[in-house]
């Protein structure tokens, strides 16, 4: 019996933003979560954001899996969002086939960083909006032109609680990257 191919996936954005829930909306088993406790010591340098009741941060990772078929498994990992996080960004990038980036519509500004890492690394990705209840709402091309995506890059709605919504996003990725490898072989 052939063992089951496994694909790195990397789930990043600002913090807050809902990638621990994303990854446990999804996974089919208890995800990995190296959540600690918002301190005193963060206020004023972690801004949770008024609509997420956030009182934990990830201070290194997230992990989940998901089996797609018997030939095809998900490892899904997730960054954390601060930027004073950012040297373990590129240990989790590595041997990734792509990712997810979630924007939160309350503070857009919080995922520029994530999208200049994966864009200098040619990471292949797609931008979810995580949906948040009370959250401001705009349409997913005022986000686009928020964010100065190329029209290349996938950009769909998102609620990261919700695991149907997740598997989209999922399907969505897998599909930019099969484009993605398929159009080198075209333009050459």
């Amino acid at each position: 019996m052939p063992l089951a191919s496994s694909v790195k996936i990397v789930t990043s954005g600002g913090f807050g933003v809902g990638k621990t829930t994303f990854i446990g909306a999804i996974s089919e088993i208890e995800p990995l979560a190296t959540e600690a406790a918002m301190t005193e010591v963060s206020t004023g340098v972690d801004d949770p954001g008024l609509a997420t009741g956030k009182t934990t941060t990830t201070v290194a990772l997230d992990f989940g899996r998901i089996t797609l078929d018997r030939n095809l498994v998900l490892y899904l990992f997730g960054t954390p969002g601060q930027e004073r996080f950012e040297f373990l960004w590129d240990d989790l990038l590595d041997g990734a086939l792509g990712g997810v980036i979630l924007v939160d519509t309350g503070r857009v500004e919080d995922c520029y960083p994530v999208l200049d890492h994966f864009e200098q690394r040619g990471t292949p990705f797609v931008v979810a909006v995580n949906r948040f209840d009370a959250g401001p709402r705009f349409a997913l091309e005022e986000v686009r032109e928020a964010l100065d995506l190329s029209p290349a890059v996938h950009l769909m709605d998102c609620d990261a609680r919700d695991r149907e919504s997740v598997k989209l996003v999922l399907v969505a990725l897998l599909e930019q990257i099969l484009h993605a490898r398929r159009t080198p072989a075209l333009a050459g």
